[in-house]
């Protein structure tokens, strides 16, 4: 029961924390991406608080340039779900070759054409051939 437990929990956690953090963020317009970089930018090497401060306003304005209103946050939101978010739950995603041909055969089996459509549904028809 415990081995169980500890999967659904693992299984639940993966999901939903990843989840959980980006919305979070996004009440404050950050994603995962910009609020890395102003986190891993802030280095205070120096201990001069003139330099420090240089470096703090270069972390904020990357990071600012990457949350979700910056000039960069199309990048920022795609790098936070793709990356971040798949590094963080282990998953390959659709980088994955065999993957990739599963999803790819997936769609071609999903997509109909305009004609079979309209047949299906709009003008009344079963769709079938």
């Amino acid at each position: 029961m415990t081995e169980w437990t500890k999967k659904k929990y693992d299984e639940a956690y993966k999901s939903y924390v990843p989840w959980m953090e980006d919305k979070y963020l996004g009440y404050f317009g950050e994603n995962k991406t910009s609020y890395t970089a102003k986190e891993n930018l802030k280095t205070d090497v120096t201990g001069d608080k003139n330099i420090n401060a240089i470096q703090g306003g270069v972390a904020e304005g990357v990071g600012g340039q990457l949350s979700s209103k910056g000039l960069l946050g199309g990048v920022g939101d795609l790098s936070s779900k793709e990356g971040v978010n798949r590094a963080e739950r282990g998953d390959t995603g659709p980088l994955d070759p065999k993957e990739l041909e599963k999803l790819n055969a997936q769609k071609q089996q999903e997509q109909k054409g305009w004609t079979e459509t309209l047949s299906g549904g709009y003008l009344g028809g079963s769709g079938k051939k």
